[in-house]
């Protein structure tokens, strides 16, 4: 088995959770989703990626509005949303827990409701973050009936595993863990209650051709829009 980073598997994962979308848009601190979406793009994928961190050419000269905008007309296919809490119900929070302040919601309640999937991506893995309830709602997983609501979750992926969303549960599958990580050791690690797939599965490692790709043309225009995180994964990598 070749030798793979963490951060090779998360991309690899999040790729295929993006599937089939024609128009995927990446916030600005969001380098491992700019990953898979470029990794898509570099496996011959016909995939439409607006990255708000783009340093150059950057389509977007309002920033977020017409991020928001494209969103708003349903043009968003999935989206992705990290979160200092993130609970049981698929509900985020990025305010407040415990008097600590946070940088606020932002666009996150309006993208959550507007994009067709929303894939919640956080690498730390702990009841910390992993919480029974959020202290503060920035942005709900569930909407009560008659909310008019374009999208929801899809799925949380976190540093060791990765759990599915069952709308008509309205709770989580734990559906992988990724290698060295079992299902005793993410639930002793998860504040809320999930569903078990059975048998779990082990997250799939990046095949050969993937690692080629990522360390190739993936990593020299990820290096682009995120140096410091093309440095600390791929080496020195030279930006195209």
């Amino acid at each position: 088995m070749a030798e793979y980073a963490r951060e090779e598997l998360l991309a690899c994962t999040v790729a295929r959770l993006i599937g089939e979308a024609a128009h995927v848009a990446v916030g600005a601190a969001s380098p491992i989703p700019a990953t898979a979406c470029a990794l898509l793009k570099a496996q011959g994928r016909s995939l439409r990626v607006s990255l708000l961190h783009k340093r150059a050419g950057n389509p977007f000269t309002e920033g977020s509005r017409e991020l928001f905008d494209l969103a708003g007309q349903g043009r968003i296919d999935v989206f992705f949303l990290g979160a200092a809490q993130i609970d049981g119900r698929a509900n985020v929070n990025l305010v407040r827990a415990g008097g600590r302040r946070f940088p606020g919601s932002f666009g996150s309640a309006f993208m959550y409701f507007a994009a067709r999937r929303t894939i919640l991506f956080r690498e730390e893995h702990s009841p910390r973050v992993l919480v029974p309830k959020v202290d503060f709602v920035s942005a709900p997983g569930v909407s009560a009936a008659g909310v008019w609501r374009r999208g929801g979750p899809q799925a949380l992926l976190t540093g060791m595993a990765l759990f599915r969303w069952q709308a008509e549960r309205t709770r989580f599958r734990l559906e992988s863990a990724h290698p060295g990580h079992d299902s005793a050791e993410i639930r002793a690690r998860t504040g809320f209650d999930y569903d078990l797939a059975e048998p779990l599965a082990s997250t799939p490692t990046p095949s050969a051709g993937e690692l080629a790709l990522l360390r190739g043309p993936v990593a020299r225009e990820i290096a682009g829009n995120y140096p410091e995180f093309a440095r600390r994964v791929w080496g020195r990598v030279a930006p195209v």
